[in-house]
């Protein structure tokens, strides 16, 4: 694979220093660990090794340790390449729909200080929701299965936790005798998945709640009593939940790439 004339490590290089002043009422530690490990990565700053054949005796250049941060470009690259050839064997050879959930806006700072379980329980509920629509007798009526990509973040850098499901369009049988498709321009109705995906979500958040799983702090401390917190979910039953389905652009391949 030949190499872009820009890596994001240039750009932090050139950058990086204007933009930590510009941003110092938000910018944290973490963030600056971030920035660090991106710009030394494969660099002398953290070493390296010289191979050399042990026939010939041939050394090629200098190999240079990465940083093994989960944010670095250059780490992940591998590991995304292999995540990719291993969904790619599990494709089927028919259509695919693109299925979205996503939380409220309501509850973004509530997942925020608790991340672990509110990810957790989104793609929970969410698989969960697929599969029990999926095996009504009233849609599909048929077992499907597909993957599911947690997503924290929008295109703007913006907290949106929401999850993609790349989905065969269709599943088996309940007795697992034959395949059953979708219809050709209708997958799974999203009212019902808006209204399933929600119960589900704010049932898993009430029953942590009841376990004393979930943290608030800051502006969220007032929730911590079972009473304003009652209060609060009710709210979220004011509109419905977002749900999204298309076929994927392209072909499957194209879905799970993006």
């Amino acid at each position: 694979m030949n190499r872009p004339p820009l890596e994001v490590a240039d750009l932090v290089r050139a950058a990086g220093r204007a933009f930590i002043v510009g941003s110092r009422k938000w910018i944290t530690w973490q963030h600056l660990k971030v920035l660090r490990a991106i710009t030394r990565c494969r660099t002398a700053a953290l070493g390296g090794h010289l191979d050399e054949c042990t026939d010939c005796g041939y050394r090629p250049a200098i190999s240079y340790n990465s940083c093994r941060n989960r944010h670095c470009p250059k780490c992940q690259a591998s590991a995304r390449h292999r995540w990719l050839e291993a969904r790619r064997q599990e494709l089927l050879p028919t259509r695919y729909v693109h299925v979205v959930f996503t939380l409220p806006h309501e509850l973004a700072s509530l997942a925020l200080q608790n991340k672990k379980i509110l990810y957790h329980l989104l793609l929970q509920t969410s698989a969960e929701t697929l599969l029990e629509v999926a095996r009504s007798p009233k849609h599909l009526c048929a077992e499907i299965g597909f993957f599911s990509v947690l997503h924290t973040w929008n295109q703007k850098l913006e907290h949106h936790p929401h999850v993609h499901c790349v989905v065969p369009a269709g599943g088996l049988s309940i007795d697992h005798s034959l395949w059953v498709p979708s219809h050709p321009r209708f997958f799974l109705p999203i009212p019902v998945l808006q209204r399933v995906f929600r119960r589900k979500f704010v049932i898993a958040l009430k029953r942590n709640f009841r376990q004393g799983k979930l943290g608030f702090h800051g502006a969220l401390k007032p929730l911590a009593h079972p009473k304003a917190f009652s209060a609060w979910l009710r709210t979220l039953f004011r509109h419905n939940w977002h749900v999204y389905s298309k076929r994927p652009f392209g072909d499957a391949e194209q879905a799970v790439r993006y």
